[in-house]
């Protein structure tokens, strides 16, 4: 009996119904699917059967549409969050990009509180461009915490770049389960990333990739002296 057939549809919703009703229509098993993504063979299994991850980066949602032959928003969480989805506003010479009611912890984790835009930083089209960020997804969220010091400091403000890539390490907002966090994070061998601090006294964590959703790649800080 193939894999896709072993799971019963019956307590799934949304994308994890859909996507499971699409992989059996195909006759193709969520471990090729998954190899599909680059992921490990049990990824898409855990997100159906578990939830882990809670919902699907946008770049793999992309590749299954296209696979499926389908529309993205057929795999998407009708919930997601607006951190995820606020636009860029701009026209001329000027780009709005949303200021969040949100911040991302550095040090242990912080549970999400308003994800509502308040307000807005204006950037220069051009300076965009010259950062190699003018198709960039974009949104302004603040520090909270010192374990990223003192490459970030708590109430400094940073952009995050959410447009989908395949991953290099870096500076990236995380979602640990419901805590969101700020950290450097790192290959750590396959299926396993390491979520590292830049203050010595925070030790590095390290955790299978898909208990991770990535967020997006910090890409400036904004502060005071």
């Amino acid at each position: 009996m193939k894999e896709t057939q072993q799971i019963s549809a019956e307590n799934l919703s949304g994308p994890r119904a859909r996507l499971l009703e699409l992989a059996q229509g195909r006759g193709v098993s969520l471990a090729a699917l998954s190899e599909l993504l680059g992921r490990n063979p049990s990824y898409l299994q855990q997100f159906i059967r578990k939830g882990s991850p809670r919902k699907l980066e946008e770049q793999d949602r992309a590749t299954l549409a296209r696979f499926f032959g389908v529309g993205e928003g057929e795999l998407r969480e009708a919930q997601e969050k607006s951190y995820v989805k606020a636009p860029v506003r701009g026209a001329g010479e000027w780009v709005e990009v949303p200021r969040l009611d949100l911040g991302a912890a550095a040090g242990a984790g912080r549970v999400p509180g308003g994800e509502a835009a308040f307000d807005t930083f204006r950037f220069s089209r051009r300076w965009l461009e010259e950062q190699g960020l003018a198709r960039a997804e974009l949104s302004a969220i603040r520090v909270e915490g010192d374990s990223m010091e003192p490459l970030l400091n708590d109430g400094d403000e940073i952009l995050v770049d959410r447009s989908p890539r395949p991953f290099r390490d870096g500076i990236h907002v995380v979602r640990l389960g419901d805590a969101l966090m700020v950290k450097r994070v790192a290959s750590a061998g396959p299926g396993r990333i390491a979520l590292l601090s830049q203050n010595m006294a925070y030790p590095p964590v390290e955790i299978a990739a898909e208990e991770v959703e990535i967020i997006g790649r910090v890409v400036w800080k904004g502060g005071r002296v």
